[in-house]
């Protein structure tokens, strides 16, 4: 109930706050840019809030519990990505006088074309960021609550789209930067208590990444889908029905709906394609994507595509034209890389004590829970209760700050970029945007939080990354260059995406390609735009465009 009021408080000023903003928003610069004079210290403060989605608040921790210390590049690579934002693009973006990266592409290119296909690339980028967003917050609703998935999913999708269209970009900044506040409070708070309340020997369990695993005390876990564990030792369980099981060394299949408890003191078994906690590979700094062997490579692929991709989010770079200048966009982006910096401190904190306290977690489909669920367990009774409901205010706060400004760039594809743009069709595009991705959402429970933004990093940075960048920077990029590698980075990042997820592949080079693909499709899509640029001819209006982007 604490946990739920808690909640129920942040839902309700994030609609007072949205609805301040109604006044606000009367024409299409209004709505999607906020006329283009949002302060630098409100705008890096809704950056960071719209930036720190629950990829960051709950994904991060549950990638760490699961998978390991190779998992905290993700946190490296979020951050790392505004530096490339500040050293390539802020400026520059600021200056072409464009709402959005479609926008970009027909000032640039001089084709309305180009600027349909980037419209539809946006909301390719877009879903596949919203959906997370949506199911992360039925995780936590059902968590402190017990309400069924659909509700927390419903819930989320109808208070943020009731803000948004309501007072567009200025309401999402207001909003954001109090998201800001809520999360890096709610969740650096918790976590400072939870080290402190641990104790010496769990710190120094946590702090001991190849000490293994093991039930501090008598735990049920409920598999909800078929597993393959992997047993370390001997250890009788007790089944369903409350008889016990010996269970020998070696791979034992529990069936889906199955409940087991392990006793206190017995080594926590290892699911088929997760490390084994405490093991070699869960404390190597390296990600080892689906034990492909390569975790090198894996884990330079995951940072390119989330370094490059952070300049070729729409909702990211659609905040820079909210400055008054070029030069305060690069005062915010650099704003942001400090204030992501502080976060990105007490995720892994959650990760840490995760794997010692509730190890159960990475034995099913829960491990993105490990944020909400780890302080009851550390902390029994009422502080824990507080404690949180604090978390969970913090990672409602986190989906929807995200959220409003993946809607607001998912409108202004849809309706601006697509279609003739007005307030009242980028108000009905939000609705539309929301109702596909609550749609998406529902049957995504037991994806993991992390790997789906992953996948909109890697389409990002295989499209509008190139575009930008050369399109920035290099004055003979042409149409037909643009077009094509945009079609090619897109298609060949989608694909290997879409493939990783319905395909049951073996480990090896073809699992790490497809699941990670931004290795390849990044430099084809770059390639692709240079060979045919190269091949016709510079567009007459090349350096004056370059001139604009560029001059003070």
């Amino acid at each position: 109930m604490t946990s739920f009021l808690a909640i129920g408080l942040v839902l309700a000023a994030s609609l007072v706050i949205g609805i301040y903003g109604v006044r606000a928003a009367r024409t299409t610069s209004d709505f999607l840019i906020a006329s283009r004079k949002v302060a630098p210290g409100w705008n890096s403060m809704a950056i960071a809030g719209e930036y720190l989605s629950a990829a960051s608040v709950l994904g991060l921790a549950g990638l760490v519990l699961k998978n390991g210390l190779g998992t905290l590049w993700y946190a490296v690579g979020f951050t790392a990505g505004y530096v490339a934002v500040v050293a390539l693009v802020a400026g520059p973006m600021r200056r072409s006088g464009a709402f959005t990266v479609p926008d970009f592409a027909e000032y640039r290119l001089g084709s309305p074309r180009l600027r349909k296909l980037s419209g539809c690339i946006v909301l390719v980028i877009m879903l596949l960021y919203l959906v997370p967003q949506f199911k992360g917050a039925g995780l936590v609703l059902h968590l402190v609550s017990g309400a069924p998935y659909w509700v927390g999913v419903l819930l989320a999708g109808m208070v943020v789209s009731v803000s948004i269209a309501a007072g567009g970009m200025r309401s999402a900044t207001y909003v954001q930067a109090f998201h800001y506040v809520v999360k890096l409070a709610f969740l650096a708070v918790p976590a400072v208590y939870l080290i402190v309340h641990a104790g010496a020997d769990a710190r120094a369990q946590a702090l001991e990444p190849d000490r293994g695993a093991v039930f501090r005390e008598d735990t049920v876990v409920e598999f909800n889908v078929g597993t393959r564990l992997e047993i370390p030792e001997p250890t009788t369980v007790a089944a369903t029905g409350g008889e016990s099981v010996p269970l020998g060394a070696g791979v034992h299949d529990v069936a889906a709906g199955e409940k087991l408890t392990f006793p206190a003191g017995a080594s926590v078994p290892r699911p088929a394609g997760v490390p084994e906690l405490g093991g070699e590979e869960w404390s190597r700094p390296l990600l080892d994507t689906g034990e492909a062997g390569s975790p090198l490579f894996g884990t330079w692929s995951t940072l390119l595509a989330i370094t490059l991709g952070a300049m070729g989010l729409p909702h990211v770079l659609m905040r820079f034209h909210t400055s008054p200048t070029a030069r305060t966009a690069r005062r915010v982006a650099v704003g942001v890389i400090a204030l992501l910096g502080v976060f990105y401190l007490f995720p892994a904190v959650y990760g840490l004590l995760g794997r010692v306290f509730t190890p159960r977690l990475a034995l099913g489909e829960a491990s993105d829970t490990v944020t909400v669920v780890l302080p009851a367990e550390v902390v029994p009774g009422a502080p824990g209760t507080v404690l949180t409901a604090l978390v969970a205010a913090g990672a409602f706060g986190a989906f929807l700050s995200t959220s409003s400004g993946l809607l607001l760039a998912l409108a202004g594809g849809l309706s601006h970029d697509l279609f003739s743009g007005s307030v009242p069709r980028l108000r009905f595009a939000v609705a539309a945007g929301t109702m596909v991705a609550v749609l998406i959402a529902l049957p995504a429970f037991r994806l993991d939080i992390n790997v789906l933004v992953g996948w909109a990093f890697a389409v990002a940075a295989s499209t509008f990354c190139p575009l930008l960048v050369l399109g920035i920077w290099w004055r003979r990029l042409t149409l037909a260059g643009a077009a094509t590698g945009l079609t090619i980075g897109a298609v060949t990042s989608t694909g290997a995406v879409a493939l990783s997820a319905v395909a049951d592949l073996e480990p090896g080079w073809v699992t790490i390609l497809l699941a990670q693909p931004a290795a390849w499709t990044v430099p084809l899509a770059f390639a692709t735009m240079i060979v045919i640029s190269l091949l016709g001819n510079e567009p007459d209006w090349a350096e004056h465009a370059l001139l604009r982007l560029h001059a003070p």
